[in-house]
């Protein structure tokens, strides 16, 4: 079979999705100065690239899948499929202005924009009938104003560096994360089309894994059935009786992590022993 062509970001998305690979069972290993980095899968083919040039690529078919922003998405307009939203590096882009601006005063400005993202917010500013003119930036977009621009769309994740420039938000345009995404040839390839499958039910299986912790607590057969009855689970709980001990039972239930602070303390209400959380490397449901 032919290799999944797949590329992988660099910069700040490179080391999320190193670890979702090797979670899912395909360590990456990558040499300083090399684009090429190894995945432990004779089936995977791997590419360093920037997120923007990610999506046109795919596009063009010159590569079958990859990892990108839903931000360069956007900016690119690439024909993509867009199979799932991984939920890393979640940032917004916005528009920005210094911090002593009025914002009324700027509809009667000839606005100067600096930005990466031309596209964004070409179509940004003509909805908001602005009289601008765009000035591509190449990184750092918030030393911009207020000498050589009156306003930048740039990416923020806090919102922190544009505040300590001295610049204030006045509005979202868009919010995004790192997104998985094929091209529309593998997408319509049957054996590709599987490939990509797979990869997506592990990755699936490792950010849920992530976000759930398994319990497991032992309880007296009197006190089963309101145990059973009050608590939450991914379906239903997993039991079993306890060796050597009569009408006792070991129960096993995965729950959000977001829930453990709250359960906890209701099982032992209810009369639950020896209880024991731990961590979930994959949950395929």
């Amino acid at each position: 079979m032919e290799k999944l062509r797949i590329l992988i970001p660099k910069g700040r998305i490179f080391d999320n999705i190193a670890l979702l690979f090797s979670s899912a069972g395909f360590p990456i290993s990558l040499t300083d100065r090399t684009y090429r980095p190894t995945l432990k899968a004779d089936w995977l083919d791997a590419k360093i690239m920037k997120p923007q040039n990610v999506g046109p690529l795919l596009e063009l078919g010159r590569h079958d899948a990859g990892f990108t922003g839903l931000d360069w998405l956007e900016e690119s307009g690439a024909d993509v499929e867009k199979v799932m939203d991984l939920g890393f590096d979640r940032v917004r882009i916005v528009a920005a202005v210094p911090a002593d601006f009025d914002i009324a005063d700027l509809k009667g400005k000839n606005l100067t924009v600096a930005t990466e993202y031309v596209n964004i917010a070409e179509k940004w500013l003509a909805s908001q009938g602005y009289d601008y003119r765009i000035l591509r930036t190449y990184g750092a977009t918030e030393v911009f104003p207020p000498d050589d621009a009156d306003m930048i769309i740039d990416n923020t994740s806090s919102g922190q560096t544009l505040k300590d420039n001295g610049l204030k938000i006045i509005a979202t345009l868009l919010e995004s994360s790192t997104c998985f995404v094929v091209s529309k040839s593998a997408f319509a390839d049957p054996e590709k089309h599987g490939r990509i499958q797979e990869l997506t039910m592990l990755f699936k299986a490792v950010l849920d894994g992530r976000d759930k912790v398994m319990l497991e607590m032992n309880i007296v057969e009197s006190l089963f059935d309101e145990l059973v009855d009050a608590i939450p689970c991914m379906r239903s709980p997993t039991v079993s009786p306890l060796y050597g001990e009569k009408g006792g039972f070991a129960v096993k239930i995965a729950v959000r992590k977001s829930e453990v602070p709250e359960i906890i303390p209701l099982l032992k209400k209810l009369g639950a022993t020896d209880i024991v959380e731990y961590d979930l490397r994959k949950v395929i449901s």
